[in-house]
């Protein structure tokens, strides 16, 4: 990288005709350009220029290697501003795994907007419950909610959501309104599979409780539909039931109340990502930050 940084100081030598006219160009000493061209002609052996107090003149071999320098700091120039072109509109197929209840109700409509900017990408997703294997599966990312694995996957923090506590009117109108921590061990609350305590948090103190019902389920979907359906309170993030609390069949509850934030991830197998995932990626923080 040095060697070619200072080929392409010798052509803007060359090009300007002179160390200072090249050096007020390019922001830098004259001092400074002076001695990179003299370590270059040290470094190849060979002497390129002659240098008088008014000008510069190539010597033979300085011409040769000016051509040559010139044709390579081209073809580097047209390489990076290719380059730039294929980040500003990545394309390909993004192969991407996310959690369903997430994705369906909370994602969707970003990936729309995504998919908008970039009419370039296509889309496989996989919104299954199931952690795919990053190393050993074609994908490029998976979006991930709650503690970041242990393991060599590269975790990009995407936002955190915090559950709060819902349920539906005729619930709340049949077994009454919990309004502390306590009160919920008296309640059916439904819970993803073992998950039979809750951690509640409000802006001094912190409580666990025992909660439980007659509903353990591994689907948010299916949790947040019983919960509309009078069968139990929740522990659940916002952007997870807005379109239930836009229409009332859900309600919050003890909202001085939440629960432990979960983190929202972007794994990925490297660091080294395409631009089509990069880009997707900071789409995500930037989009999901602004909540």
């Amino acid at each position: 990288m040095e060697l070619f940084n200072d080929m392409a100081l010798f052509v803007e030598v060359v090009k300007a005709k002179g160390f200072r006219s090249a050096a007020d160009a390019m922001g830098m000493p004259n001092s400074t350009l002076s001695r990179r061209i003299s370590a270059l002609e040290k470094e190849i052996g060979l002497r390129l220029l002659h240098r008088t107090t008014r000008k510069i003149e190539l010597t033979e071999a300085g011409q040769i290697y000016f051509e040559r320098c010139k044709r390579i700091v081209d073809e580097a120039r047209l390489a990076h501003e290719q380059l730039g072109e294929m980040l500003a509109q990545p394309s390909g197929v993004l192969r991407a795994s996310m959690p369903v209840d997430f994705a369906a109700t909370y994602l969707a409509p970003l990936i729309a907007e995504f998919a908008s900017l970039y009419p370039g990408i296509t889309f496989d997703f996989d919104v299954t419950p199931r952690r795919v294997d990053l190393v050993s599966e074609p994908f490029d990312v998976a979006i991930r909610m709650g503690e970041s694995e242990n393991s060599q996957l590269i975790a990009r923090t995407l936002t955190s959501l915090k559950p709060y506590l819902y349920a539906s009117p005729g619930y709340l109108e049949r077994s009454g309104e919990p309004s502390k921590p306590a009160d919920l061990e008296k309640h059916e609350c439904l819970t993803i599979l073992k998950s039979g305590m809750w951690t509640l948090h409000d802006r001094k103190r912190t409580a666990t409780v025992s909660v439980g019902g007659r509903f353990k389920l591994n689907s948010v979907g299916m949790i947040r539909r019983l919960a509309t359906l009078d069968m139990g309170i929740i522990l659940m993030s916002k952007e997870l039931v807005a379109d239930e609390l836009s229409s009332g069949k859900l309600h919050q509850i003890m909202p001085g109340w939440h629960g432990t934030p979960m983190p929202v991830y972007a794994m990925t197998e490297t660091r080294l990502l395409p631009a089509k995932t990069q880009r997707f990626i900071e789409f995500l923080r930037e989009r999901l930050g602004q909540r």
